[in-house]
């Protein structure tokens, strides 16, 4: 293991200790990562100066009232007609007395605040659209905060081309937690990564009991708080998944060394076994705070960032297999992240449109990993010995998108007859 590369995100190596507050771009600042984030920031204004803030543009008020509390220089939204509404809140945070914060719109509003002028920049937009701002901010020279995985995902090759030592900081709580676990050790002393997952609000039924599961069940989540694409991705366990192939890339440490548990409490955050037998686990009560004080701070920690423990009260943490035929995600991902090229893209692409047809009501609920197995194998082995593109992302993600909408509409069709 020590003759392979660097690994993308390294405890070891501090890309840039600047000192003084640094200036942070927030990109998916009205989500629940972004919101989070900037009350870190407006506790830690000694820290911390944002200097621009984007959204998709459906939350206009929320962002107006953010970009006045940071006084921001610029705020973006994805939606050019959500900027008429985006000015007026803006004219009611501000008042007739201040000029407004420059407004950027499209579909390369977030990509261009990334590229800007600024210490670190804190990816939190949901999906795959985020692969452009991630590859935009390293190829800036930007410190990367990574809590948007799918452009991990979907652009394995492409990040790792253009991202330097130490330039990531990830952001999920189970690759946060790994990124401090391993600072303990070398990457030589590592024996396996073991991902911990809460088992989502299905934890513990069978295939057969996740029949006719409805939308608000599956966004019952028991311990975490997150937007809806993201708690219906830990009801199916993709978003473990996910992370497999994000800790794969992150840490390059290979398929078979990292392992999944379900930890219904939520404590662990994840756990590095090593070579000498001991395991070191990070714990934290459940809040993105910590993750993403890590994110924006490192090397340096930031007081206070979120609740700890009170270990004089009595507790009990829990730890079970994965059950993979009732949550075949995790096995299918790592089949995808093995074959690599766009096979990691169709596969996310694919979910992404199954879950939105679920939340429609037009998909039930084992409707979307059937469909996403279904389309990645259609797709098959993605041709290799050839450089992977943006454009062959997109191309992927464009097929797999509309793959999976077709057969979607068909087990409707068929279960409707």
């Amino acid at each position: 293991m020590s003759d392979s590369p660097a690994p993308l995100a390294d405890p070891h190596v501090v890309f840039d200790a600047a000192e003084g507050p640094r200036d942070l771009v927030i990109l998916g600042s009205t989500g629940s990562i972004g919101t989070q984030a900037i009350d870190l920031v407006l506790r830690n204004p000694d820290r911390f100066r944002v200097t621009a803030l984007s959204a998709a543009g459906g939350r206009v008020a929320l962002l107006a009232e953010q970009a006045r509390q940071l006084r921001v220089r610029t705020v973006a939204v994805a939606a050019p007609d959500a900027v008429p509404a985006l000015r007026e809140a803006l004219r009611e945070q501000y008042g007739t007395g201040e000029p407004l914060p420059e407004i950027l719109a499209g579909p390369e509003a977030a990509t261009q605040l990334a590229a800007g002028d600024c210490h670190t920049v804190l990816n939190g937009i949901t999906g795959s659209i985020g692969l452009a701002p991630t590859l935009a901010a390293l190829e800036a020279g930007r410190t990367l905060a990574l809590a948007n995985k799918e452009s991990l995902i979907v652009g394995g090759p492409l990040v790792k081309a253009l991202a330097e030592p130490g330039q990531i900081i990830p952001v999920d709580s189970e690759h946060a937690a790994l990124f401090q676990a391993l600072a303990a050790g070398t990457r030589a002393d590592v024996r396996k990564l073991v991902v911990t997952a809460s088992g989502g609000p299905f934890r513990g039924r069978t295939k057969s009991e996740l029949v006719g599961v409805t939308r608000d069940e599956a966004l019952a989540h028991p311990t975490w708080a997150m937007g809806p694409v993201i708690t219906i991705n830990s009801a199916t366990l993709v978003n473990k998944g996910l992370e497999v192939i994000e800790a794969h890339l992150l840490y390059d440490i290979p398929f078979g060394r990292i392992e999944v548990v379900v930890h219904p409490q939520s404590y662990v955050h994840s756990m590095v076994e090593f070579t000498d037998g001991s395991t070191l686990a990070q714990a934290t009560p459940p809040d993105m705070r910590g993750p993403i004080a890590i994110g924006l701070g490192w090397p340096q920690r930031i007081p206070d960032a979120a609740p700890a423990f009170d270990w004089s009260k009595a507790s009990s943490w829990e730890f079970f297999p994965l059950d993979n035929e009732a949550f075949p995600s995790v096995g299918l991902a790592r089949h995808v992240g093995t074959l690599g090229a766009t096979a990691p893209a169709v596969f996310n692409a694919a979910n992404e449109e199954c879950v939105d047809a679920f939340l429609a009501g037009r998909l039930p609920f084992n409707g979307i990993m059937d469909t996403v197995t279904a389309v990645v194998a259609e797709h098959g082995t993605p041709a290799t010995g050839t450089s992977l593109t943006v454009a062959d992302v997109l191309e992927a993600e464009t097929w797999a998108r509309a793959r999976a909408r077709e057969l979607s509409a068909k087990a409707t069709a068929e279960a409707r007859a």
